[in-house]
């Protein structure tokens, strides 16, 4: 035996080869709890759901072998299958290296098992004494050829006939051939396993789609109260209700359901206007009950404000008595404890009196709110820069885009409801119908060719930006690299004391007066030498005042004025469109000095 746990006490000698505890091991690998002598169960806390299978009726305990009790087969461990005897055959394991036997895919319901390998002398009492073990046997059908069909109680006893596939049986103890096999078990698909497992499955939904009725009655909101269909009588009832304040609101809703439902007519609508009449008539008293409401409103908030006042002011007066009480001539007189108790009391009182004063503001300021009408003035916006102009004019004119859009289609629905009723129309109503049809063309044709020069324009702006901000990272390119040059400059200056004063005679005669106008230089350079056609003033302004805002005009023309090797002032245009555009001469400059 495999289990090396077993009492050789328990064995005795005189069993014949097999191993006596063959079928409490198969057992034990099928689920089942090993039974005593008595009847009664050996292990009372095994629980036959870790089998492989559950529901087997209880095994004879007068078997041989079952009054041993192998040990727990561990779940990570593969099950070991013992020989089996039976009373007029016997069934040896396979080899336990080889793979498991292959088996088809289960069908649903299946209870019904394909039995091959059998022996040719085997006869249904033979089968019925092996697999009776795996449960209650309903049919067997068996085969000239060897094999049969079994069909058992239960789904779970084809999965305790399944563990048996493999196995090579015997009938007694001859080794004729026809008297041996190997047995293979399979899944078998059966009609009345499909019928009982379609049966069950309708079962199955019959009852859950019961429970979800039930549930959603449960949550169903309760049904309105039926409305009175309309007659003269109920009508004059209705109106009667309409003039009681207390009856209103049911009649309103009877008279809702009323038009709802048609019941307007000629001989009838002198009898619903008088009671639409009579409805209009509660507007002003809403209205008067709304006003009464909210002046009640107002008289209970001007009270609590009152009586939060007068808190406060009994706050004030203890928080005083504590100070008071807190300096040094009363002091001096309080014990130690007393002093404590003082300091906490004031302190507790000095938060709550915040609290209420707080909250008395809040009231306050609320009240000012309601009695102002005018708006805060927002402060004037600073001017945004050249990029966020272009960013906020590109999405007003995706906006507009969007809209003219929105009104393309809508004139082109028009057009097609005006086709659609031009043909349903008499020939008196066709002229003008054309007409609005060419006007609504003509239309349409300028909203298109509008639409085309917004997107024209969308597209120039879009490649503008696009080209500024290109510009940006190149002038930050060149500003980061005078940067570093003029930082090199420096080092280079400071190496000597007699190279120093001559650089700053020269300093002193130079038009350039100061290191800011330096920068100020490299940067205008770095900016008219990525315009080559050269830039107004003000372009030139506009964009060093993003770099430091306290840049002004005059003082950059004066600059630029003072350097006439290193910019030109040109004149472009004619007549009204004449333009003074300043211009990058560096390079000629150069050669010139």
């Amino acid at each position: 035996s495999a289990d090396g746990n077993l009492s050789l006490d328990s064995i005795p000698m005189g069993l014949p080869m097999s191993d006596p505890t063959a079928w409490a091991t198969a057992m034990n690998n099928l689920g089942m709890a090993p039974m005593g002598m008595t009847g009664q169960p050996l292990l009372p806390d095994f629980d036959p759901a870790l089998g492989m299978m559950t529901g087997i009726p209880p095994i004879n305990p007068m078997m041989p072998g079952l009054g041993i009790v192998p040990p727990p087969i561990p779940p990570d461990m593969p099950a070991v299958k013992e020989i089996i005897h039976c009373k007029s055959c016997t069934l040896f394991p396979p080899n336990p290296h080889l793979p498991p036997p292959a088996t088809r895919e289960r069908p649903p319901g299946c209870k019904t098992v394909f039995v091959g390998g059998l022996p040719e002398n085997g006869t249904e009492q033979i089968i019925m004494e092996v697999f009776e073990q795996c449960g209650e046997v309903i049919a067997i059908r068996k085969s000239k050829k060897n094999f049969c069909h079994i069909r058992f109680a239960e789904e779970f006893m084809v999965d305790k006939a399944l563990y048996l596939s493999g196995y090579r049986i015997r009938l007694g103890s001859s080794t004729d051939k026809k008297d041996t096999g190997r047995l293979h078990v399979d899944f078998a698909q059966a009609r009345d396993d499909l019928y009982e497992w379609e049966c069950k499955q309708r079962m199955l939904a019959r009852e859950e789609r019961h429970r979800r009725r039930l549930e959603e009655e449960r949550f169903r909101p309760p049904s309105p109260p039926p409305v009175v269909h309309y007659s003269d009588h109920e009508c004059s009832v209705v109106a009667e209700k309409l003039k009681d304040d207390t009856k209103f609101l049911e009649a309103i809703q009877t008279l809702l359901t009323w038009i709802e439902r048609g019941e307007v007519n000629r001989r009838t609508a002198n009898n619903f206007y008088s009671m639409i009449q009579s409805a209009n008539s509660h507007v002003r008293r809403l209205v008067n009950e709304k006003a009464a409401h909210e002046k009640e409103m107002e008289e209970a908030k001007e009270k609590f404000k009152l009586a939060l006042s007068g808190i406060l002011v009994q706050f004030e007066q203890i928080v005083a008595v504590y100070h008071s009480a807190s300096k040094q001539k009363a002091w001096d007189h309080f014990t130690k404890a007393q002093r404590k108790n003082i300091s906490v009391w004031c302190k507790q009182a000095e938060e709550i009196r915040n609290i209420h004063n707080d909250e008395l503001m809040g009231i306050r300021r609320e009240e000012e709110m309601e009695m102002s009408d005018e708006e805060i003035e927002d402060p004037p916006e600073m001017k945004e820069p050249e990029e966020s102009a272009l960013v906020s004019q590109v999405e007003a004119l995706k906006e507009e885009n969007d809209s003219l859009r929105c009104q393309l289609d809508a004139y082109r629905n028009e057009v097609e409801l005006l086709k659609q009723e031009q043909g349903k129309a008499s020939r008196d109503e066709d002229t003008t119908k054309e007409q609005q049809l060419k006007l609504l063309q003509q239309a349409l044709q300028g909203m298109q060719k509008h639409l085309l020069k917004v997107q024209d324009e969308y597209k120039k702006r879009e490649a503008e930006l696009e080209k500024v901000k290109e510009d940006k990272l190149k002038v930050e390119a060149l500003l980061e690299n005078l940067k570093e040059q003029e930082s090199s400059s420096s080092r280079v200056c400071a190496c000597s004391q007699e190279r120093e004063c001559p650089a700053e005679k020269t300093l002193s005669n130079s038009p350039v007066k100061s290191e800011r106008e330096v920068l100020l230089v490299g940067i205008i350079s770095t900016f008219l030498h990525v315009h080559p056609f050269g830039a107004s003033i003000e372009y030139i302004c506009s964009y060093l005042q993003r770099l430091d805002s306290k840049i002004c005009t005059a003082e950059v023309e004066v600059l630029m004025t003072r350097l006439q090797n290193t910019f030109r002032q040109e004149l472009s245009g004619v007549g009204a469109s004449l333009e003074k555009r300043w211009k990058f001469c560096g390079f000629d400059g150069l050669k010139k000095t």
